[in-house]
């Protein structure tokens, strides 16, 4: 009998913890949040400041909604706690299953619609002589594309010197993943100098895209490449599971104080599902709103390249600058079980109780 749970119990236990930022090869994990937690909680206020009101901004209708009101907001923006539901996580949840769910629904608000942003209060720079490395696990609801008009969910980064006084774009913000309207394309724009115009192209930024196979997990990355002591051959790379779509180098940005706001200051993480705007547009009466119009999180990570690894020889494959470096190291079996004996003890305890009974 305890060897069929056990049988039973195996795939779930390894299912549970496939959310765990995986481990590279000659990387150092130096920060993560996998969502874990009881399903409708709030996420970790230790690690995320939880954004609430109306920012307005990029004319969106949006108001963020689960009201905490002692978060640190960007200061050029404004907030009004009065505008929001300081009961409901439904916006911003716990899945239960270790995600963040990051929900849009219709109704309530200032405009129409309520949704969810939360900004890391971890921040870091990138270090130099090393490569640097963050991603995400996203996938987008089930909804079907001509249902989701206006829908704008990202992944993305500011400077922190934004929480400073300094003025957008000048801060540096480095977008890792943005889609529009449900269409399966990913986009990844770094937006930096000033606006309009300047280094950047501003309000454009400078971007690339990539096509995205279907709506389920996938991998979005940016690694900053400082290895070189000269700022003119440094990189920042955006990719989707392990493929390079957009490159940007200190000689490509031509200043050096520039591109210093870009890959030598701190920078924060920003997650969320922006509704309307002026690249979008609004929402149409096709726009469905809640789960499957969601922005769904696995992990978010940030890795570190050891100093032994940099002894290795670079290779020429456009994935990744070095070898082996995608390929997450997978535990053992024994190591996932270890991981995982109070939930199966629990769990087998449970299910002998229901079988006495």
């Amino acid at each position: 009998m305890l060897s069929n749970i056990l049988l039973v119990l195996v795939p779930f236990v390894a299912s549970s913890l496939a959310w765990a930022p995986p481990s590279y090869s000659g990387f150092n994990l130096r920060w993560n949040d996998a969502f874990g937690g009881s399903s409708g909680t709030s996420p970790n206020t230790g690690n995320w400041n939880i954004i609430t009101g109306d920012l307005n901004v990029n004319n969106e209708l949006e108001t963020w909604v689960l009201c905490i009101c002692n978060v640190v907001f960007e200061p050029e923006l404004t907030c009004d706690c009065q505008q929001t539901d300081s009961s409901s996580t439904r916006n911003l949840q716990i899945s239960g299953g270790n995600t963040l769910q990051i929900v849009p629904w219709k109704g309530g608000g200032t405009h129409g619609w309520t949704s969810g942003r939360i900004e890391s209060k971890y921040t870091f720079t990138p270090a130099a002589g090393v490569v640097t490395r963050v991603e995400a696990s996203l996938r987008f609801g089930s909804n079907p594309q001509n249902t989701k008009q206006g829908l704008w969910p990202a992944f993305w980064m500011l400077g922190n010197s934004i929480r400073n006084g300094v003025q957008w774009p000048g801060c540096g913000e480095l977008d890792i993943m943005e889609t529009v309207n449900g269409i399966l394309r990913g986009y990844g724009t770094v937006h930096c100098d000033r606006a309009p115009g300047g280094i950047c192209q501003e309000t454009n930024g400078l971007g690339a895209s990539i096509a995205i196979a279907n709506q389920d997990f996938h991998t979005w990355r940016l690694e900053w490449d400082l290895t070189s002591s000269n700022w003119q051959s440094q990189s920042i790379k955006w990719s989707m599971d392990g493929t390079v779509y957009h490159t940007l180098t200190g000689g490509n940005i031509g200043n050096q104080a520039v591109w210093n706001t870009l890959a030598h200051s701190p920078m924060f993480f920003i997650l969320n599902m922006a509704v309307g705007g002026g690249w979008p547009g609004n929402p149409n009466s096709a726009t469905q709103d809640g789960y499957g119009a969601m922005m769904e999180v696995g992990y978010v990570a940030h890795y570190q390249r050891t100093n032994q690894a940099l002894l290795q020889t670079p290779n020429s494959n456009n994935s990744t600058d070095y070898p082996n470096t995608d390929v997450p190291v997978k535990p053992s079996m024994m190591t996932l079980l270890n991981k995982a004996a109070p939930l199966i003890t629990k769990t087998v305890a449970r299910m002998a109780r229901l079988f006495r009974s």
